[in-house]
């Protein structure tokens, strides 16, 4: 090594460390701690806020999660809610309360409705049918009626498109034995109500 001030001398380093002991000892020293406190302290601590940061982040995802369950479950909640009180509004303002208003809609409402719409009726059978596994039971009536194609369009539409509960079963249209006579309809028609003993 060169000394500082000489040109062209060489300086050994055991002399150069001789010289700077004290400066160099403690400045060895300070390293030596540095680098212990490195390995014993520092990297530890940071590998350990990286596996805080990463539970973190998987606390942070399953309370999203959560919360994303919770709303799910709250709105089948009130989805279910909802369909109670629409079955129990259904049941109370639409189905009829017993046969005989199933009877009084499907025979004397479905009469006036025919007459209003210039279509005769000829006969109707009505019969209760009971269902399985339900609380509700069946009124399945068959008619037979006449009348003009435009007529029994109409009364068809009103039927389908009318606040009662009645359901088509089946249309069977036929024309009349002579020339000029009004078409012959048969409407097979269903009622539910509810059962006396139904819960």
């Amino acid at each position: 090594m060169k000394a500082l001030f000489t040109f062209g001398a060489e300086v050994p380093v055991s002399r150069v460390l001789a010289d700077h002991r004290r400066w160099l000892i403690p400045a060895g020293v300070v390293v030596a701690i540095n680098i212990i406190v490195l390995l014993a302290v520092v990297l530890p601590l940071r590998q350990s806020v990286a596996s805080g940061s990463s539970r973190a982040d998987a606390s942070a995802q399953s309370l999203r999660e959560a919360m994303a369950d919770l709303k799910e479950a709250e709105a089948t909640r009130d989805g279910q809610t909802q369909a109670s009180a629409d079955l129990v509004r259904f049941y109370a303002d639409v189905l009829p309360s017993d046969i005989s208003t199933a009877r009084r809609l499907t025979h004397l409402k479905f009469q006036q409705l025919a007459r209003s719409h210039d279509v005769t009726f000829q006969s109707g059978a009505a019969t209760p049918e009971t269902l399985r596994d339900s609380s509700l039971e069946r009124l399945h009536v068959n008619y037979s009626l006449t009348g003009d194609w435009d007529d029994i369009r109409e009364l068809i539409y009103d039927l389908e498109t009318g606040s009662d509960f009645i359901v088509i079963d089946n249309v069977q249209l036929g024309e009349g034995s002579q020339a000029n006579a009004p078409l012959t309809l048969t409407l097979d028609l269903s009622t539910y109500y509810r059962t006396l003993h139904a819960p």
